[in-house]
């Protein structure tokens, strides 16, 4: 059984530290890739966040997976939100997308157009530096791993899961915005000190 085309989505900009997040996500990806921890035919891009490309980059996807670093008020930085479709859609929260025009816009363009992915899911990480130069803060890298293990354990469920009982909804996964991951392979969640 096919269960579509899959597409993992970094975006951000590497050359402004934490706003590179996504890239460095995509990047450990592609490393681990040869050792099989995705399905075949799931496929890597990067994205600076033009709302075009993200549109073209998702259109046609059973699932799209976007890694985005945010801000948010009050900031912690290297702690991660995972939102799914029905989270992404209004109201407005306090975080937002490190890019001008934020992912929330460019899910309704796409929703707008017809062009959403047939499931979403976001993972907003909170930055702490995002001048320009390369690498990520302390508090961001530490995070990464944790995150590429998230990503791909979102990409396996997708791809192993039973679409007569439940095509795309996942109660254990989708826990709403404030969901945060723990650096346990063995933990979804991190509770805040």
């Amino acid at each position: 059984m096919s269960v579509g085309r899959i597409v993992v989505i970094g975006i951000g900009n590497e050359f402004r530290h934490d706003d590179g997040v996504g890239w460095a996500v995509t990047a450990r990806l592609a490393e681990r890739a040869p050792g099989g921890t995705l399905p075949p035919g799931t496929v890597l891009e990067n994205c600076d966040g033009d709302p075009a490309r993200l549109l073209g980059l998702w259109e046609n996807a059973a699932l799209a997976v976007v890694v985005d670093a945010a801000d948010a008020e009050p900031p912690h930085p290297g702690r991660v939100h995972r939102l799914t479709l029905d989270d992404v859609h209004p109201p407005r929260t306090s975080t937002a997308s490190s890019h001008g025009l934020g992912l929330g816009e460019a899910v309704e363009l796409s929703r707008a157009l017809d062009r959403l992915p047939r499931r979403l899911v976001v993972y907003a990480v909170e930055g702490a530096d995002r001048s320009m130069g390369r690498g990520l803060s302390a508090q961001v890298e530490a995070g990464v791993d944790a995150l590429v293990r998230a990503v791909e354990d979102d990409v396996r469920r997708y791809a192993e899961r039973d679409p007569e009982r439940d095509p795309l909804r996942d109660p254990e996964r989708d826990a709403g915005p404030d969901s945060d991951l723990d650096s346990d392979p063995d933990s979804d969640r991190r509770q805040e000190p």
